[in-house]
């Protein structure tokens, strides 16, 4: 069984969890900080963009596997992934600001949009045909 949309993105949102990091890594090595944030009020920003991330790319990536196994691949999820992808970079460029940014605003706006909107389908899809629904698509293609 394969599952594109899923894998695709599971893939970026690993490699943009560890560019977060390592924008995290370079603040701490610069001002060798080994700990926490040392004072240093960028490193406090990226680590909270980078726990930012954490906290909501669990659960969108979730919701994003079990929309694509219920329905099978659809142009629609291919954009909510990019989006998503796209939404948590702007965001993370927005913290590095002291003040409030569009990249920030934006990032996060389109982040809650992406997962409500996941979130729907998923209720779409879980009582749209009641209780006779078919086998997912993603399982049904299998012989």
């Amino acid at each position: 069984m394969m599952l594109p949309i899923a894998l695709t993105f599971g893939a970026g949102c690993a490699l943009l969890n560890i560019w977060l990091g390592w924008r995290c890594a370079q603040v701490r090595i610069r001002g060798k900080v080994l700990h926490g944030d040392g004072g240093d009020p960028l490193l406090a920003r990226r680590m909270r963009a980078h726990a930012n991330f954490i906290e909501y790319t669990p659960i969108t990536l979730l919701l994003l596997l079990l929309v694509e196994l219920a329905w099978g691949e659809s142009p629609w999820l291919w954009g909510a992934g990019a989006i998503y992808l796209l939404a948590r970079i702007a965001h993370a460029f927005g913290m590095d600001a002291d003040k409030p940014t569009p990249a920030r605003g934006g990032g996060i706006m389109a982040t809650w949009l992406v997962t409500i909107g996941l979130a729907l389908a998923a209720l779409y899809a879980a009582y749209a045909h009641g209780s006779s629904t078919p086998a997912p698509a993603a399982l049904s293609a299998q012989v």
